[in-house]
């Protein structure tokens, strides 16, 4: 245990974030320097806050299964070296998930029920940045190679976490990706401040040097079918994400100006890093109006702030969530409650418990407002407020409701992989679908979810396709997804 006495002595504090006046006139990450510099003051404080209690609840919460209270002690007592070990051993990036997650561990940790949790995310990115700063992380290549060859499609956080593991095994992995990068979602669809490419672009070369081979521009079930791929590989890893956006089928849906959220990111994080973009859709000088309330949305109101519109309104169908936890969502659950993103703090208005119901457009067919009426809730169905109609200007509107399923037209049907009854690629326990030789892990098979299953599930599946070239192995192995179903 680190302080005994620690989590009844120091108060909880975060990372402080650059003023809303100075950042949103820049694509910088809102923390000075890096979120991992902006907290190193306080850190060894605040990981001495940690308990060290007999079960680790804040494990529950977090699917990679992260050593927390070992490196939580192991900072306050300055060992930064063995921090690191101890943060790498369950976690291939933490640098992006101690950016990008939402820490569910922090819900579940003991000190939450009835003080403020331990400020596990911050101790966590700060271990990391402070590696990365004094070049301990370096590559890890295999000592000697299996001859076993692996294509892994898609590189997100599964598809990255997935190749990794397989090349320090000894297989030779190549990473295909459609876009001109590698990353996926990591580079095109998380904006700059959030995570600067940078920090990604360090990763990959990391990879690069340990063996990985990275293909980009290539889109499989294009470029390469499925069963050129079954040919030169000896497994394959589907790992393309969930990337079909909800629609929002009302009276006006075809008018111009109305965007999936993944159609405004990547072109505004491409423009972001100095690249010119053709016709980029952009919220300059207009009313902008963001339907869904989650992280993407967040993502597009960050977004829209950067590129000066009007007036900026973000809807979210369901009501107001409550500040504290519910009691239906009893601790260590993840609880459904009221946050607050770096992108609220710098401009917009949340709207809670209305639905659209009509886009109207110009003589120019392009819209120019939404008209929308508040609801309840009863019995499980949406009941429009009779007298709540009213129409709010919207030159720009993103739709930004989550993801339905990954895109099966291409490879997945091409390579017959049975999907479930959700949409997703159905897998076994080891991440194995009905086709012999082909795996699937990450968004693809588990539907839309957080980056740290995403990372959880590609070290899993790495396992289950090393057992499946060599026999056995000595990967970690995370709880498979049947164990935890009912988690975040």
């Amino acid at each position: 245990m680190a302080d005994p006495k620690g989590f009844m002595t120091t108060p909880r504090l975060v990372a402080t974030r650059r003023p809303v006046a100075e950042r949103i006139h820049d694509w910088k990450e809102v923390y000075p320097g890096t979120p991992g510099r902006a907290v190193l003051p306080i850190i060894s404080e605040q990981a001495g806050r940690c308990m060290d209690c007999g079960i680790p609840f804040c494990h529950t919460g977090c699917p990679l299964g992260n050593l927390i209270p070992e490196w939580n002690d192991l900072v306050w007592r300055s060992d930064w070296d063995e921090a690191l070990e101890r943060l790498h051993a369950t976690n291939n990036f933490p640098e992006f998930t101690g950016r990008l997650c939402p820490a569910p561990c922090e819900t579940a940790c003991v000190v939450g029920i009835n003080r403020d949790p331990v400020t596990i995310k911050n101790v966590e990115v700060a271990i990391i940045d402070k590696g990365w700063d004094e070049r301990r992380v370096t590559p890890q290549p295999p000592e000697w190679l299996t001859g076993k060859r692996v294509a892994v499609v898609g590189s997100g956080p599964a598809g990255l976490a997935a190749a990794q593991q397989l090349t320090r095994a000894g297989h030779t992995v190549v990473v295909y990706e459609r876009s001109d990068a590698p990353g996926g979602l990591l580079r095109y669809g998380i904006p700059e401040f959030k995570m600067e490419k940078s920090v990604l672009d360090r990763r990959i070369r990391q990879m690069h040097d340990e063996g990985t081979n990275f293909r980009c521009g290539v889109e499989v079930g294009v470029k390469i079918t499925g069963s050129e791929l079954r040919e030169r590989y000896d497994a394959i890893v589907l790992a393309v994400g969930s990337t079909i956006g909800r629609e929002l089928p009302v009276p006006g849906r075809e008018l111009g100006g109305i965007h999936q959220a993944m159609e405004y990111l990547p072109q505004a994080n491409r423009v972001a890093l100095g690249r010119h973009v053709e016709d980029q859709i952009t919220a300059k000088n207009k009313h902008v109006v963001i339907i869904g309330g989650g992280d993407t949305g967040a993502d597009c109101l960050g977004t829209a702030i950067r590129q000066q519109p009007k007036s900026i309104v973000q809807l979210e169908i369901m009501p107001t969530p409550p500040d504290e936890r519910p009691p239906n969502q009893p601790w260590p659950t993840y609880p459904m409650i009221y946050r607050v993103s770096s992108a609220h703090e710098e401009a917009g208005e949340r709207v809670y418990s209305v639905s659209t119901s009509e886009f109207i457009g110009d003589y120019n067919d392009d819209v120019v407002s939404l008209r929308m009426s508040e609801v309840r809730f009863e019995a499980g169905k949406i009941i429009p407020v009779e007298g709540t109609e009213r129409e709010i200007p919207a030159e720009l509107v993103l739709l930004a409701m989550g993801f339905v399923g990954p895109e099966t037209g291409t490879v997945i049907s091409q390579l017959g992989a049975a999907l479930d009854e959700r949409g997703n690629v159905a897998r076994d326990r080891d991440y194995a679908t009905n086709v012999d030789g082909v795996f699937v892990c990450g968004d693809a098979g588990r539907g839309q979810s957080l980056i740290v299953w995403a990372i959880a599930e590609g070290r899993a599946c790495a396992a289950g396709v090393d057992e499946y070239l060599s026999g056995s192995t000595k990967l970690p192995r995370p709880i498979p997804p049947s164990a935890r179903q009912m988690m975040v």
